[in-house]
C-alpha cells in the first residue's frame, strides 16, 4: 500500500481534531450542536426566560476559556467553575446524520461535533 506523507508543518491527525473541538466550543462551527443539561442551567436560576437565556450566555462564555488537562489532547473534555459549581465541556463527534461516532473526526466534512456543558453527575 502506498502512504503519502503529510507536508512538513502540517497538522497531526491529533492537533487536527484539537483544532476543530476548539473551532465548535468557541461557537465558530456552524455545524456543531451546542447542549446545555437542564440539571445544569438549573444550578444557575430559572430554566426559562431572561435570565435563562442570560445564564446560557454565561455558560458559554465560560465554555470558551475552560481549562483542559495533560490527558485529553484533543480538547474533547474541558472543566471551569461558575457560581462555585464545577462545569464540563464535552465534546463529541458524529457522522453527518448524528447516527454514529464519526468515521474521521480530523474531517470535518465527515463529522458533526456536539458540544454539551452538563455538570459531573450528569455524566
Amino acid at each position: 500500500m502506498l502512504t503519502i506523507a503529510p507536508p512538513a508543518g502540517a497538522p497531526t491527525r491529533l492537533e487536527q481534531i484539537a483544532h476543530l473541538n476548539d473551532r465548535a466550543r468557541l461557537g465558530l462551527d456552524r455545524t456543531a450542536r451546542i447542549v446545555v443539561t437542564r440539571n445544569c442551567l438549573a444550578t444557575l436560576g430559572p430554566i426559562e426566560g431572561p435570565v435563562a437565556m442570560l445564564n446560557q450566555a454565561r455558560l458559554m462564555a465560560a465554555a470558551r476559556s475552560c481549562t483542559f488537562s495533560a490527558d485529553s489532547p484533543e480538547r474533547d473534555l474541558g472543566v471551569f467553575a461558575i457560581d462555585g459549581h464545577t462545569v464540563w465541556v464535552k465534546i463529541d463527534s458524529y457522522d453527518r446524520n448524528l447516527e454514529y461516532g464519526s468515521d474521521d473526526p480530523a474531517d470535518p466534512v465527515l463529522t458533526t461535533r456536539v458540544v454539551t456543558i452538563l455538570l459531573p453527575e450528569d455524566w
